[in-house]
């Protein structure tokens, strides 16, 4: 029994490649963040001032660049940057006056909520119809169109024609709002149908692989149900590829729900960047993108570690 677990070395050295190379990709990401907005046309100290409209004194933004140190060479300004995201200090947000940390938490856990559902309707759908027309010439062709329907619609498309019947016309579902689980449904639906198309498809093909194997063979022989078959054996064979598509998947839904919250006007991390962007909120933008290349790269170490639980030839032999 023990020769079928990951040793623990190897596993503990894994895992301190995998959080070196995260603390990379998240640096990284955070600097791209950083120089694509002090690329962006404009004055950061009148953004801060409130724009044009607020008609800001020269003297007022002398002193607004002051205290932000706009008025540093880039570099000097990007090594206070580093130095305050060692620290963990990811700023202050220039249009809300508050600390950006406290920013993303208060809107974290709509985008939570609504990411969540969403891959959980999804997943499900995948694997629903993955088991119902795995092997079945009729509905794998009907299975096939609707994959590509929903793959090829976009997001706030789907949004949108949801919106359109069950809200406008059969008045479901509420138009927008955050108003309990009924307004997640629309949504999560949205957002969870364009993955659950491109994960039903590799579902599917597992599925089919899995099902013309010799251990298959074998328990029809014994006299296994077709459908004890599917669930029993081949569905797990099927999860591997599943499980390397599921980093890009929940990165998907992240994206995506900045769409979808746009669409159905919904409070989240999506509609802090989409006023942070508008009103050039530098730290705003550089803390949520921080924060998605963190989840990614975290999301891709748990999956890393379940492939290696999942299949037994990703495990090293025991010493």
């Amino acid at each position: 029994m023990a020769g079928r677990l990951i040793p623990m070395p190897s596993l503990a050295r894994r895992l301190l490649r995998r959080l070196a190379l995260t603390l990379v990709a998240v640096w990284g990401a955070a600097t791209l963040a950083f120089a694509g907005m002090r690329l962006v046309p404009g004055d950061p100290a009148r953004v801060i001032a409130g724009g044009v409209q607020a008609n800001a004194t020269p003297e007022v933004l002398d002193a607004i660049r002051d205290q932000y140190g706009l008025r540093e060479p880039v570099l000097v300004q990007y090594g206070v940057f580093a130095g305050r995201l060692l620290r963990g200090d990811l700023g202050g947000s220039y249009q809300l006056n508050q600390p950006v940390s406290g920013v993303i938490l208060d809107q974290l856990g709509p985008t939570v909520a609504l990411a969540a559902g969403a891959a959980a309707l999804g997943f499900t759908l995948a694997v629903a119809v993955a088991l119902v027309t795995a092997g079945r010439p009729h509905g794998r062709a009907v299975s096939r169109a609707l994959e590509f329907g929903s793959i090829s619609t976009p997001n706030f498309w789907i949004g949108v024609l949801l919106l359109a019947v069950f809200s406008f016309r059969l008045h479901w579902f509420p138009v927008i709002g955050d108003g309990g689980l009924r307004s997640l449904v629309l949504p999560s639906v949205a957002l969870a149908l364009p993955i659950a198309g491109v994960l039903a498809q590799v579902t599917r093909e597992g599925l089919e692989r899995a099902l013309d194997q010799p251990f298959a063979v074998t328990a029809r022989a014994r006299g296994a149900t077709e459908n004890r078959i599917r669930l029993r054996h081949a569905l797990r064979h099927a999860a591997l590829p599943v499980l390397t598509l599921s980093g890009w998947a929940l990165g998907e839904l992240l994206a995506g729900a900045v769409v979808v919250e746009t669409v159905f006007a919904r409070q989240g991390l999506g509609h802090v960047v989409v006023a942070a962007v508008r009103g050039r909120d530098f730290p705003v933008v550089t803390g949520v993108v921080v924060l998605s290349a963190l989840t990614f790269s975290l999301i891709n170490i748990v999956l890393d570690l379940l492939y290696r639980l999942v299949d037994p030839r990703m495990r090293p032999e025991p010493a």
